[in-house]
This record gives structure tokens, sequence and C-alpha cells, in this order.
């Protein structure tokens, strides 16, 4: 581990939920750095903390206790509105769900992130064309979440994560609604990416997804496991 290229740093993350006289432990002291430019597996049993900790690091989750350090911010200090606009900046998530917006084409769905990072019209028209080209979805451009497949809807998702260019790209389960030659093509994607200098850190069941990685980190019961 190169301290001077470390992206991510995280030391004694824990959560935890409360519920009456119930308590729920989900991670457990959790210390990890990652390196930019780093392509990371985490991997663990269903109820391991793979998904809570992948949501920590994007900041769509707050620790219960514990420090974490995205590019030398650390985010557990930042206010909502600074966390915020470091995920609109730095982020791509591809979700296990999708979470594309029902209301919206899939032309629209790829244009938000570039709104939100306020790229001027003729680039984003520019750079939806090319990812819809790119992903062989020029087709479904005027169509809805809900008249998609669900393998059409996860490659909406993971075009949707890349457009922006992000410097980090969070990947839950990538490939889990995809056929294998679509999950195979996404893979490839994601190896480029890195590639060319992007930090992935997947959430994964599949050995051959993980083996795209250079580095798999295995979650059991909230703890990280050697």
């Amino acid at each position: 581990m190169n301290e001077d290229r470390v992206m991510i740093r995280m030391k004694g993350i824990t959560k935890r939920y409360t519920t009456k006289s119930v308590t729920t432990h989900v991670l457990r002291g959790i210390d990890l750095a990652v390196d930019a430019g780093e392509f990371v597996t985490i991997m663990g049993p269903s109820g391991a903390g793979k998904s809570t900790l992948l949501h920590i690091i994007g900041m769509l989750d707050d620790p219960t206790e514990g420090e974490y350090y995205l590019s030398g911010e650390a985010v557990h200090q930042l206010s909502d509105k600074r966390r915020s606009q470091l995920h609109k900046e730095f982020v791509g998530f591809i979700f296990q769900a999708y979470h594309l917006i029902d209301d919206l084409t899939v032309y629209e769905n790829l244009e938000t992130p570039l709104l939100y990072q306020k790229i001027k019209s003729a680039e984003r028209k520019s750079r939806v064309c090319d990812i819809l080209d790119r992903f062989q979805i020029v087709g479904k451009k005027d169509l809805f979440p809900s008249q998609l497949s669900g393998g059409h809807q996860q490659l909406v998702g993971v075009a949707r994560a890349v457009i922006s260019e992000p410097k980090l790209i969070l990947a839950d389960e990538p490939t889990g609604s995809l056929h294998s030659a679509q999950g195979k093509e996404i893979m490839e994607l994601l190896k480029k990416l890195n590639y060319d200098g992007t930090t992935i850190i997947q959430v994964t069941h599949s050995d051959e997804c993980a083996a795209c990685s250079k580095r798999v980190v295995r979650l059991l019961d909230g703890w990280i496991t050697k």
C-alpha cells in the first residue's frame, strides 16, 4: 500500500442498528485502505455486510462509529451538502436493483448525472449518444425503465454510472441480471476503465467476476477475514 496513492482509508468502521432491545451488528471495526487505480472485490456470504460497506464508501449511508477518508477528505466530519457534492464529483454507483428513475426515458436517465455536474448541452448530447452506442442501446433511448427487461435496465444502470467519468466506481453485483455474454462485456468494460485509471470496488458472489480484480477483501459476520 503506497501512502501517497491511498484514495480510501477506513478506520474502525462500525455499523449497527438498534430496535427496541435488539442490536444488530452489520459491520465491526472495519479497517480498509484502497489505492487510487486499484480494482478491489468484496466477497462474502449473504448478510456479511458487503452492500452496507459499499454504501458507506459511496456516502449513501453513514457508519455508527469510525473514520472514513476519501481522497484526503474526512467524510465522517463533512456536512451533508459537501458529502453530496463529493459523491456527485467522485462516485459512479452501479446498483444491484438498478435505481433508474421510472418517469425518465433511458436517454434522460443517462443525462441526469451530467446535469448534476452542470455539463453544457452540446457535450451532454455527445456523451449520451456515445454511451448509447457503446452499450448498443440506441434503440432503447426513448423507452422508460418499465419497458425494459431486467438485463437492459442493468445495462442502462452501468452506462449511467460511467457516463460522468467518475474517479471511483462502486458496483453492487454488476452482472447479476445479465446473461453471460453481457456480463463478460460489462467486466471487460470495468477492466478497461480500471486500466485507464478508474478505481473500482465491486461486490460479487461470482468467482469469475472476482478474477477480474486485483485484490479480494472477504467479509464474514461484519468482520474482514484474512
